[in-house]
């Protein structure tokens, strides 16, 4: 957004400065109890619970569809904001593979931390294998972890040619591992939520955590499969790829759209030649 931000209204502002407040305040309650029981037990579920809480003050309505496996289950699913993350990890407990720059963010690279997130650095090829033995850990110890091969939040109308590099800790598949692929559906207001193109993370936060009301969010658990069917990581993905296309595809009831969009501060829209071609079209009908 090229250093704009989104004017907000007076109401907007209340509602922000109390989503925030009540973010504090569930970071304050959750984050000691969190240590503590990990003084008498090992693996805390109070993160799962301040994910849950975070993503329903953020204005998320989270509908769980199909049933999620809950260990040794690699999850490869769409990516569209930062809620993702809030409520993928509320519902089921799963960790995540993100981008290292998010482990130098105040407050959220900690939080992060806390949800056992393995931090990768996807321009940094010499570390690959020192990732992938990250996630093969996280998947000995049984945890169910979560990875966006998109790369990139898009907007609910597209869906991005799938990145395998995280893929590769299921050549060859840990035993008993199952992928199962996710479909994020924000339905109408994917878009307004979406985190796409050059706006700033602290911007896109302060939008969501403004609008009035709240939206659904429906986590669309698909079929698992084994990765032992399909030899190396680009088979895997190009399967998880085909299920949560074809499911995006039932629920919009039109066909994806190429991700060739930009985001002002206010509205999201397409760029004047993608404009002009719809104008033709609708001309020609």
């Amino acid at each position: 957004m090229h250093g704009k931000t989104t004017p907000l209204s007076a109401m907007g502002w209340t509602r922000f400065i109390l989503r925030s407040v009540l973010l504090a305040l569930g970071v304050i309650v959750c984050v000691p109890i969190h240590y503590l029981w990990r003084i008498f037990a090992y693996g805390s579920p109070i993160p799962m619970y301040f994910l849950r809480y975070a993503a329903w003050v953020s204005g998320a309505r989270v509908e769980v569809i199909g049933t999620h496996l809950k260990r040794d289950v690699f999850y490869v699913a769409n990516h569209i904001s930062w809620l993702d993350i809030l409520s993928m990890a509320g519902a089921c407990g799963t960790a995540f593979v993100s981008k290292a720059e998010l482990a130098d963010a105040p407050v959220v690279g900690w939080l992060a931390s806390l949800n056992r997130t393995v931090f990768v650095k996807r321009e940094h090829r010499m570390g690959v294998a020192e990732q992938i033995n990250a996630l093969r850990e996280a998947l000995s110890d049984n945890w169910a972890v979560t990875v966006f091969p998109e790369g990139t939040t898009t907007d609910g109308q597209s869906l991005l040619p799938f990145k395998t590099s995280m893929l590769s800790v299921l050549e060859p598949p840990p035993p008993g591992v199952m992928v199962q692929p996710v479909l994020l559906d924000y339905g109408s207001v994917a878009e307004e939520i979406g985190w796409i193109g050059d706006e700033t993370g602290l911007n896109n936060a302060k939008r969501v955590l403004a609008r009035p009301g709240t939206f659904p969010l429906k986590l669309h658990f698909l079929e698992p499969f084994s990765p032992e069917e399909f030899h190396g990581r680009k088979k895997i993905g190009a399967e998880a790829r085909r299920r949560i296309e074809e499911a995006l595809l039932e629920t919009l009831d039109k066909p994806l759209r190429d991700f060739r969009h930009t985001v002002p501060p206010i509205r999201y829209e397409a760029p004047e030649e993608a404009k002009a071609v719809v104008e033709r079209n609708e001309k020609a009908d």
